[in-house]
């Protein structure tokens, strides 16, 4: 197979011509990018990946469209590092971000952020904006705090709306939101279970601003939203589509916030973000741009183990696959990916090549025309979203270094995933061993029966492991679950 870089190099790597071949010259504009991502959505928390009981039209629609990708996984288990191997284009083995870490600020009303990333790492936003793009992010950020090197507007973002510090995201009806550098009081809120103002709805119309305001010129749009990330919080409308659906169970317990029908609430958090989806399909349309457009979707992780206020077993949440969100098991870290481009990508396609987040900015940064200028750890999958898998360069392996939930390191090596668990205790963990093609719910441990691949595993976890050196910053460092 001949690799992507020989390809590249055969027909011109400087504007990836290869997959614009035949277009107008309108069409071979640089490509405007938008990157969606749910945060804790399940691998079957969509329709058109075996959800039965919640709607959401538009992305089912979006897939009949474009290509989904069925053995795609998140770069960790929890928020923050996912995100930083979306950002930076490395595996949690390099990534400085490897657990959920909160820096607090001095003011109790104002949250702080999350562990910055440094100056001097690239995120694929640099890539872009030194490419011409226009860059927003609209969302949860949840990479560094205002006014550190991990600020977004620091990033490569020209603007920032959301949420920028992942603990305040925790409502969705937040008495504030971050514009650029700016605290913005939203009216109305309290912080409480209902509000005037949905943070979803305004993080969204913000979004779609920002698309028309630059819809003459390339932009990249990165949209972390919030949803269906805990609390239970929906406008009343979205619930009452599924009021009397189901037998509900109301949540009054002290996590988040409580709610008389939990699943009505959540499927509703799952059906609006779909809505903000099909909205954003219809601006492209309107505005003359779908065509030059490609849109990927894909989840943070997995679905939350917080079974009382989302019952993932009710929803099929994951599935046959084994772990929720915080486990390097599949139900943790195997998500949806859904990619579109009309004319470029192969409508009602899939493909189960095997890749992750990190694999992203060198895709994006590719069908832009250019090279990702931070980390080599990902492979461009744009040859298997636009019809030329037989150039697609493949993983020897993928990798997982997660600091959460007791410690947790993963492999995976073609049909193989070896997992350790409980590394901080016990550094000498045992390797698990599963054959994901005849168990993907990783059931049985076959350790001791293929004990070469086992020990070709842990020598894995051992040389592409290195240990970040975490600064100590003026307010402290704690944990928090995302």
């Amino acid at each position: 197979m001949m690799n992507r870089r020989d390809f590249m190099g055969a027909v011109g790597a400087s504007s990836a011509a290869w997959f614009l071949q035949g277009q107008s010259a309108a069409a071979t504009d640089k490509p405007n990018i938008i990157l969606i991502m749910a945060d804790d959505l399940g691998y079957k928390e969509l329709g058109s990946f075996g959800q039965k009981k919640i709607m959401t039209p538009h992305l089912d629609a979006m897939a009949e469209e474009g290509m989904r990708l069925i053995q795609f996984y998140a770069g960790s288990a929890v928020c923050a590092p996912s995100r930083c191997n979306l950002m930076t284009g490395k595996h949690g083995g390099h990534a400085i971000v490897r657990n959920n870490h909160e820096v607090k600020d001095p003011n109790p009303d104002v949250f702080g952020g999350q562990l910055p990333l440094p100056a001097e790492e690239e995120t694929i936003a640099e890539t872009m904006k030194g490419l011409g793009y226009a860059t927003g992010c609209f969302g949860k950020w949840g990479l560094g705090g205002v006014g550190t090197t991990g600020d977004p507007l620091n990033k490569g973002f020209d603007r920032f709306y959301g949420y920028n510090c992942q603990r305040h995201a925790h409502n969705l009806y937040p008495r504030y939101l971050v514009s650029d550098r700016e605290n913005v009081p939203l009216v109305g809120n309290d912080r409480g279970v209902t509000g005037e103002t949905y943070a979803p709805q305004r993080i969204a119309d913000e979004m779609l601003r920002f698309v028309k305001e630059h819809k003459d010129e390339p932009f990249f749009v990165y949209y972390p939203t919030v949803i269906p990330h805990l609390a239970l919080q929906a406008p009343q409308e979205e619930i009452d589509a599924y009021i009397g659906e189901w037998e509900e169970t109301p949540y009054t317990g002290k996590s988040y916030q409580p709610h008389p029908t939990p699943k009505a609430c959540y499927a509703a958090m799952i059906t609006f973000m779909d809505k903000q989806v099909g909205r954003l399909f219809a601006l492209l349309k309107e505005s003359g741009i779908d065509e030059n457009t490609l849109v990927i979707f894909t989840s943070d992780n997995g679905t939350t183990y917080l079974k009382d206020q989302v019952d993932y077993a009710f929803f099929d949440s994951v599935g046959e696959l084994r772990g929720l969100k915080g486990s390097l098991h599949e139900g943790g870290i195997r998500v949806p990916l859904i990619a579109r481009w009309p004319g470029r990508i192969t409508p009602g396609t899939k493909s189960d090549h095997v890749s992750a987040h990190y694999d992203l900015p060198a895709t994006l940064a590719e069908i832009a025309g250019t090279e990702f200028k931070g980390s080599d750890d990902g492979i461009s999958l744009s040859p298997t979203l636009l019809g030329k898998a037989q150039y697609q360069d493949v993983h020897e392996h993928l990798f997982w270094d997660f600091q959460g939930y007791g410690g947790q390191l993963a492999v995976r090596m073609d049909k193989w995933k070896g997992l350790k668990k409980n590394i901080i205790k016990d550094p000498e963990s045992q390797l698990t061993l599963f054959d994901l093609d005849t168990d993907p719910g990783e059931m049985k441990n076959v350790a001791n029966k293929y004990p070469e691949i086992a020990k070709q595993i842990e020598a894995i976890m051992v040389q592409d492991r290195t240990r970040p050196e975490f600064k100590k910053f003026q307010y402290g460092v704690y944990g928090d679950d995302g």
